[in-house]
C-alpha cells in the first residue's frame, strides 16, 4: 500500500471523520503515534491502515484493497 492508496481508503471508510482520525486518533500498534505521526517515521502505510482499522472496528472485508484505484477501462 502506498502512502496515497492510505490516504484514499481514509477518506473513503472514514469521510468527514478521516482527518481528526489520522491527526488524534493515538493507535497503540504502531507505537502509540498518530497515523500522520507513524506516516512521517517512515511506518508502512498497509500498518497503519490496519492500526486504524483494528482500532475503529473496520470490518475485515472492508480492509483488504481498500485505497486502491480501479482499473482503467479501455
Amino acid at each position: 500500500m502506498r502512502r496515497s492508496e492510505f490516504l484514499r481508503a481514509v477518506q473513503i471508510e472514514f469521510g468527514a471523520r478521516a482527518s481528526n482520525l489520522t491527526t488524534d486518533l493515538v493507535l497503540d500498534a504502531i507505537g502509540n503515534r498518530t497515523a500522520s505521526e507513524a506516516l512521517d517515521a517512515g511506518v508502512a502505510p498497509r500498518d497503519i491502515w490496519l492500526a486504524l482499522c483494528d482500532a475503529t472496528d473496520v470490518p475485515a472485508n472492508r480492509r483488504y484493497g481498500a485505497g486502491r484505484m480501479e482499473p482503467r477501462k479501455s
